[in-house]
């Protein structure tokens, strides 16, 4: 007996040793005052596109019952940056069309939330009522994948949105179509395409659903923030995802698209609205996926960027935190932040505030795969520039570059020590890594403070700052995490 009780006290001691450890261990990592910097200049993108997926029209299906939409699967796909499908541009061109891109996306998502807040919105009828605002020029997102339409399926480029929610291919016959790397989807030679009718639930759940009285077909139509929009049929179709096959996923057959929209075929939705992919493909991937974006100047032995459908996509190291619901726009993925800290001291004038969503949809942090530079209130953004600056006293500063307020001049050199940043939000802090926060701009030895004020209430938190984490998006939990080092 007393053999047993020391036993028992030795495991008591051990355990609470080991978590005083691991606690301490994370405490003390968030309050590291500096990390060093790897100096990597603007590099231009991988031209070769490899896609592991087979592309027959044969392709197996076994990991799922096609005819059973309650089984559930995994898929794991290989994700490029839009900037692979334009070619003889250099470093520096590729940059400033990224923050052009950026620009566009961000007034596009500000001019969502404020119409959705107004109650825009529409109902059924001959014509459109009202256009629906989503995504950004050139393909609505910063990155791609490859995805088998249809039954044999035909595989094409999609760009993935977490910051809209309507899924949609330009299709054949064109009314007008952009220039993209595969042949244009034709519905006519598909055995699982089937149109919508103008009085299905499906069509009334798009935001401005439009009929066509003579075929009584139910058009969709979604116009972005320069002014690119695509319309036609709305319809059901199957998608496959490397042998995973998903059926009757609702998506808009565009005949008329028309913009800036480059290479990609169309668009997969990744919000969390009722016609989102993950929303529609329910208990086939259980309201789960996760993507992680590889750093732009990694390695080409490095992992690339992949997103993961299914249980699989949940990382056993990512520290959740509650996602919040905005009733006024359900599209958006909006977190609770609390605050941030620079050189392991929390900025004080960042407060919980400065980030609050009140009853009306006004303010809020959402997190966006398709943004680049993370957004903050101007009053947050102020204060923790401040603290920033005042942090890094040696590095030499250099003119303002864009929208970048906060520069250095760091040529000659091949690293630095800079102050280490978190962001705080309920539940997870998340410890950047150096080359989240402070990017090359230039080819000349200049980086720049990754973040950017803005004078609306909301707050996006960019795929810059996203790099390297797995970002696990759990619907059915209502949460999303972040794994460091989730990439390997």
């Amino acid at each position: 007996m007393e053999s047993i009780s020391r036993n028992v006290l030795l495991l008591f001691t051990f355990t609470t040793t080991l978590f005083f450890f691991l606690s301490t261990s994370s405490s003390a990592s968030l309050q590291t005052q500096t990390q060093t910097l790897l100096l990597n200049p603007l590099s231009a993108p991988q031209t070769t596109l490899s896609w592991p997926e087979p592309e027959s029209d044969s392709l197996s299906s076994s990991t799922t019952n096609e005819a059973d939409p309650d089984s559930t699967s995994t898929a794991t796909l290989q994700l490029h940056h839009i900037d692979s499908l334009s070619f003889n541009r250099t470093p520096d061109q590729l940059f400033h069309l990224k923050l052009q891109r950026d620009a566009l996306r961000v007034d596009s998502l500000l001019s969502l939330a404020a119409a959705k807040r107004g109650g825009g919105g529409g109902g059924l009828g001959l014509g459109f009522s009202s256009s629906i605002i989503s995504g950004l020029a050139s393909g609505s997102g910063e990155y791609f994948t490859r995805i088998g339409v249809g039954t044999p399926p035909k595989y094409a480029y999609m760009v993935l949105d977490t910051g809209s929610d309507v899924v949609w291919i330009q299709c054949s016959p064109c009314k007008k179509c952009y220039s993209q790397s595969d042949p244009v989807f034709d519905p006519k030679k598909s055995r699982s395409f089937n149109g919508i009718s103008c009085t299905s639930p499906l069509c009334r759940k798009l935001d401005a659903p439009g009929c066509n009285q003579q075929r009584q077909a139910c058009l969709y139509q979604v116009s972005y923030g320069d002014g690119s929009i695509t319309e036609g049929d709305f319809s059901t179709e199957t998608l496959t995802f490397r042998g995973t096959k998903v059926p009757r996923v609702a998506l808009g057959c565009g005949h008329d698209n028309e913009g800036l929209f480059v290479g990609a075929a169309g668009l997969l939705g990744l919000g969390r609205g009722r016609l989102s992919f993950p929303t529609q493909a329910g208990r086939r991937f259980n309201r789960k996926f996760s993507y992680c974006l590889v750093e732009r100047s990694a390695s080409t032995s490095s992992k690339p960027s992949s997103i993961v459908f299914g249980d699989s996509a949940v990382s056993r190291t990512a520290r959740f935190t509650p996602l919040l619901f905005n009733p006024k726009l359900d599209t958006f993925y909006y977190l609770e932040m609390l605050g941030i800290s620079v050189g392991g001291r929390r900025v004080r004038a960042v407060t919980p505030s400065l980030f609050k969503l009140d009853p009306a949809g006004n303010g809020g942090v959402i997190i966006d795969s398709g943004t680049s530079v993370t957004r903050l209130t101007r009053p947050a953004y102020l204060a923790f520039r401040d603290a920033f600056r005042a942090g890094a006293p040696n590095l030499k500063r250099a003119p303002e570059f864009s929208l970048f307020d906060t520069c250095f001049d760091l040529s000659g050199k091949t690293e630095v020590k800079v102050p280490t940043v978190v962001l705080h939000f309920r539940g997870a802090d998340v410890l950047l890594p150096a080359t989240n926060y402070l990017i090359p701009v230039d080819s000349s030895g200049t980086f720049c403070f990754a973040f950017a004020a803005t004078l609306s209430g909301l707050s996006i938190i960019g795929n810059i700052q996203q790099q390297g984490f797995r970002v696990v998006y759990d619907l059915a939990g209502s949460r999303v995490g972040f794994a460091p080092r989730g990439c390997a």
